[in-house]
């Protein structure tokens, strides 16, 4: 990949979950009306921007964010893509599992009969030399702690470092390079923000 190619992280619009602050792994939750409609203001805004390789997580969630935003066409579903296995939090929100964990924090204490950050450090690597291959700009749908743990193994840094990176529904982020060295070049931008 040359330097002027970038990795451009779209992470999905809202769900009910997500409006909640729920811990929102595999379940296969759509989009709520918010996040049709910032899904389509992304699109709008990037008024059909090329990218040469557009992938996506299965879930509908980051599927119904990729049409909405008009790239569909030509995208390819990508399990590496999909959001951090939460085991038995699935569907919890932090504020419940402090009552029964006080202090628990996922990036360091991980989560019961799920996936460890290291793990989804590994499919995030798979998914930045798919990316690295690629002959141009790549699009990413996706979610957001694996689109975190994506950006901090981009920047060389430990999977749990993806801690470091908050980032909304419906945003964008842009990685790419400044010399020889990967670097974040825009981070968490609501779609009214996005520069194509």
């Amino acid at each position: 990949m040359a330097e002027h190619h970038e990795l451009w992280l779209f992470r999905h619009g809202e769900t009910d979950w997500s409006k909640s602050g729920r811990h929102t792994g595999r379940t296969d939750l759509p989009l709520n009306k918010a996040g049709e409609s910032r899904a389509r203001a992304i699109g709008r805004r990037l008024r059909g921007r090329p990218f040469a390789l557009v992938l996506s997580s299965p879930l509908i969630r980051a599927v119904e964010t990729c049409r909405l935003a008009g790239y569909a066409n030509g995208a390819r579903i990508d399990d590496d893509l999909m959001e951090w296995d939460y085991g038995n939090y699935e569907g919890r929100r932090t504020v419940d599992i402090h009552k029964q964990r006080p202090g628990w924090v996922l990036w360091k204490d991980g989560v019961p009969d799920g996936e460890t950050v290291e793990h989804v450090g590994e499919r995030a690597r798979r998914i930045i030399a798919k990316a690295l291959a690629a002959d141009g700009d790549v699009a990413l749908f996706a979610h957001g702690h694996i689109l975190r743990v994506l950006t901090a193994c981009w920047l060389g840094l430990p999977p749990a470092d993806g801690q470091f990176f908050a980032l909304g529904t419906a945003t964008v982020s842009v990685l790419g390079f400044e010399h020889d060295y990967h670097v974040i070049q825009r981070w968490n931008q609501n779609s009214h923000l996005i520069e194509v």
